[in-house]
């Protein structure tokens, strides 16, 4: 009997070392060019009606044990049904690169920390949040200081930091670095009257969705205020990531630009083509004769975040540089020297103003000797090179701190600079050492429709890490800053985003249809190729691509049009090629930025104080811009021309779901908010615009759940359903006009379908597709005619009608691609590479009716969207499922 219970015990002691769950889903994870120890959090989608608590998933090392992690539940399947649609799991990678995220009815995370971060927010006036990760405290201040406890006045970012090296508890021999009273953040404008400082001033404190004790998001809310009266105060938010156990944390900081551009005369009216009423209307022929838009007024002189560090007189100053030319990171260099009085590393390039034209390279060469970087300390060490990693070390002989710059490179003009004589270190966003930043425009000619200056009310988001370590190697400090400057890329197997459903019926990357992935992956391919050929570069151009590719020349910056960051996210689920996955995540930053108006909001009550009379006084404020939440139309110059059509946010929620960025949702809502509005009257509830805003605010009810746009979306879908019936359209639901804007239709009903399971929409699409498989479009040529294949796609998924389908395949013929004769990185230069792809396409050559072919394959992304990206992943769906023959 005793052996019995011995062998009882030990058979249960088995058991539970192994952990043997039945009855669960294991989803294989890879982490890739992966550094141990790097902080991970990534977004996974789960099908419907398989997970609805967060505590049923964990994480798996490759060996099959538990590691500590941390699960967020981000969205779900309502109203359809309440289980996770959307889900961020964080954890700290180990040495291998393969991991399982595991969920299920029998599953739970053992919650087993080693340490745990804590968040005190204390939103009083003149409040503060306190982040306490173990080794590392940190503090920010509310307010202006004074009041009825005499608060200190904070800086605007870290007031002070403490670094328990020790591992005795914090106290005052802990200090590390300390705010500078209102300039610990910066944004400092200049026009003919001079310099004008700015003071910042944090009004709220927020620990976002995603906070918990591995990870935490504080959201830093306030205001950049200045001397003058006549500079508007500027808002800025500050996302700071802090990591249970660690020293170092994440900073993604958003300026919100509110000065005068240029000095152009203020016309009275508003234009023609974004026009809110029916009374007086700019007269853009008379602007043409004002010479004041070429003429800059409220430049930046300088932006940033800087901390007053607490280091002994022996410091040693540490960095690192490319050794080639600006394009090859093959080989990097330390600098290392110590320092007397002041450090720097700068980095420049060919047009620090960023007013067109732009110097780049020739079709058969690259630029040459255009991008500088200056590694500066005191007299003992001066490197001038092409390309700087982008961080900088100061240290002691206890103690340091590092700073780094994502895209320090790309995002030039960037300088990080430490100033002995004031104990500052200063990450510069934007750096004094080059000319101030202008927004004024490059000439008098009509841009993209008009002649305008918009560029008040655009953002700019720049990511940085912080280190705060005791004296270490130079590996060490090199280590981590690369974890976050060239992170490591998590992604679940492509399969699985497929089977999620989560993004519809699509496929993962189909070798079987290899004839259709030559067209996108070539077309990727292209494009990146021409961001780092050409380069678009600089703090307002990276991220965006040009559009018209004619005669070995790009005309014309995208502005996101149709969706161009969603395009790259949909590529990088697909493939889970990071490539795809850094060039999405920019795509976002810029677009989400710079390419939207952002100021002035209008005035939102809280509630976070005790006094009634704040909300009577909040009514009583100015009401804001009705074009926030707006984007921006196609140009030479981002921020010359607005259209009230112009507005993509599928890849800033997709950015949030992946990446955990919630400035992604953030600015969705003000489109959101934007569409409630109704600004443009019914001219806002037609068209083009009826059709793309149902797809976005299809995204952003599904993110959101709120009602407020879920009924506008439902009032905005019967519209355009109601007008399906008129007898004009036969049944289809897109006007003539616009027949490019079929994929507008498809993926916003999709989504639509998918959250409400709308019978009454289903019959809409069937009868839709109907109509474009017997009517074929060709209002806009190739663009309108291949668009089709969205919606005759979604008619076969609701419908089953074979000549759906069928149709759609045979539309799609014109998507196939032929072999490039070698390797896609193998031709030279972008000439022969763009001859070479012209001819490996099968595109129509001729042009159409009204322009020339601009869905050829060397233009950009922009018809690309309504051709190809939104339509093949769903066909090779179907083709698959129904064995269509791969040579089809």
């Amino acid at each position: 009997m005793k052996n019995l219970s011995l062998l009882f015990m030990v058979s249960l002691i088995m058991i539970s070392a192994c952990d043997v769950i039945n009855n669960s889903t294991k989803i294989p994870i890879d982490v890739k060019n992966n550094i141990p120890g790097s902080p991970q959090v990534f977004g996974i989608p789960v099908p419907k009606g398989e997970l609805f608590s967060p505590d049923h998933v964990r994480v798996l090392d490759s060996k099959g044990n538990e590691i500590p992690s941390q699960i967020t539940k981000v969205n779900t399947w309502e109203p359809a049904d309440n289980s996770i649609k959307w889900m961020w799991v964080f954890f700290f990678t180990g040495d291998e690169t393969d991991y399982t995220v595991e969920y299920g009815p029998e599953v739970r995370n053992s919650m087993d920390y080693d340490q745990i971060l804590t968040v005190k927010n204390n939103q009083r006036v003149n409040g503060e949040v306190t982040v306490d990760t173990g080794p590392l405290r940190f503090e920010v201040k509310k307010g202006e200081g004074g009041g009825f406890f005499n608060a200190p006045a904070g800086s605007g970012f870290l007031d002070k930091v403490e670094l328990d090296i020790d591992e005795d508890g914090f106290g005052e021999t802990d200090v590390i670095a300390e705010g500078r009273e209102g300039r610990s953040s910066f944004l400092d404008l200049i026009d003919g009257m001079g310099l004008d400082r700015s003071k910042a001033v944090v009004t709220r404190t927020v620990k976002e969705l995603g906070s918990g004790p591995l990870h935490s998001i504080i959201r830093v809310e306030g205001e950049y205020q200045y001397n003058r009266d006549d500079n508007n105060t500027a808002p800025f938010i500050t996302r700071i990531h802090a990591y249970a156990g660690k020293s170092y944390i994440k900073v993604q900081h958003t300026f919100i630009y509110t000065g005068n551009p240029d000095n152009h005369s203020i016309p009275n009216g508003q234009y023609e083509a974004i026009v809110t009423q029916n009374g007086i209307v700019i007269d853009e022929g008379e602007l043409s004769k004002d010479t004041g838009f070429v003429k800059p007024e409220d430049q930046i002189a300088a932006t940033g975040l800087s901390l007053k560090y607490n280091l002994s007189d022996n410091k040693t100053v540490t960095t690192s540089y490319y050794d080639g030319k600006w394009w090859d990171k093959s080989s990097s260099q330390f600098v290392q020297s110590s320092l007397i009085n002041e450090a720097s590393v700068l980095q420049t390039g060919p047009n620090p103003s960023q007013i067109p034209p732009l110097e780049n390279s020739s079709p058969e060469q690259r630029l040459q000797n255009a991008f500088k970087s200056k590694i500066t300390i005191d007299e003992q060490t001066d490197v001038n090179a092409e390309r700087a990693v982008g961080w900088i070390d100061l240290s002691d002989e206890k103690w340091g701190i590092m700073i780094g710059f994502k895209s320090f490179f790309e995002e030039y003009p960037k300088e990080m600079k430490v100033e002995e004589e004031q104990d500052q270190i200063t990450a510069f966003i934007w750096t004094p050492s080059v000319e101030p930043l202008s927004f004024a425009r490059k000439d008098l000619e009509n841009d993209s429709g008009m002649i305008a200056n918009f560029a008040q009310g655009l953002a700019k988001t720049t990511e940085m890490v912080f280190y705060f370590h005791k004296k270490s190697t130079n590996g060490d400090v090199e280590k981590t800053a690369k974890m976050f400057l060239d992170s490591p890329v998590t992604h679940a197997d492509p399969d699985w985003y497929a089977k999620s459903e989560a993004f519809g019926k699509l496929s993962a990357r189909n070798e079987k249809f290899a004839t259709y992935e030559r067209g996108l992956e070539y077309k990727f391919k292209w494009m990146k190729f021409n961001q780092e050929w050409e380069p678009w570069y600089g703090m307002l151009n990276y991220g965006d691509n040009l559009t018209y590719y004619y005669g070995n020349e790009w005309r014309q910056w995208t502005n996101n049009e149709p969706g161009n960051d969603y395009m790259w996210w949909l590529q990088f689920i697909r493939t889970g090629n990071p490539l795809y996955y850094r060039t999405a995540q920019a795509a976002s930053m810029h677009t989400m930025d710079v390419d939207n108006i952002h100021w002035p909001k209008d005035p939102i009550y809280i509630g976070d104080t005790n006094e009634s009379l704040h909300y009577f006084q909040n009514l009583e404020k100015t009401e804001g811009s009705p074009y926030v939440g707006m984007g921006r139309r196609h140009a030479d110059q981002h921020y010359t021309s607005l259209l009230s059509a112009h507005v993509w946010v599928p890849g800033w929620i997709t950015s949030y779901y992946l990446d955990a960025n919630h400035r992604g949702l953030e600015v969705a809502m003000e489109t959101g908010n934007y569409y409630v509005k109704r600004v443009f009257g019914d001219h806002g509830l037609r068209g083009r615009r009826l059709y793309l805003s149902v797809w976005n605010l299809a995204e952003i009810y599904d993110a959101t759940k709120m009602d407020v746009y879920g009924d506008e979306l439902k009032d905005r879908v019967n519209i355009m359903l109601e007008l399906q019936h008129h007898p004009d359209q036969g049944g289809e639901i897109v006007i003539n006009r616009y027949g490019y804007s079929q994929v507008y239709v498809t993926n916003g009903l999709r989504r639509y379908i998918q959250l409400t399971d709308s019978e009454e929409a289903k019959n809409a699409v069937i009868d839709h597709a109907r109509r474009l498989r017997d009517v074929p479009p060709y209002n806009h040529d190739m663009e309108s005619y291949l668009s089709s294949i969205s919606s005759l796609v979604l008619g076969y998924e609701y419908s089953g009608e074979p000549s759906f389908l069928k149709e759609a395949v045979d539309r799609a013929q014109y998507l196939k691609t032929d072999e490039l004769v070698q390797e896609f990185d193998s031709y030279e230069n972008q000439k022969i590479l763009a001859e070479a792809l012209e001819e490996a396409s099968n595109f129509p050559k001729d042009p159409g009716a009204r322009r020339p072919p601009i869905w050829q394959i060397t233009n950009g992304l922009r018809v690309f969207g309504w051709t190809s990206i939104y339509n093949v992943p769903y066909l090779e769906y179907w083709m698959e499922k129904e064995n269509y023959p791969a040579d089809r």
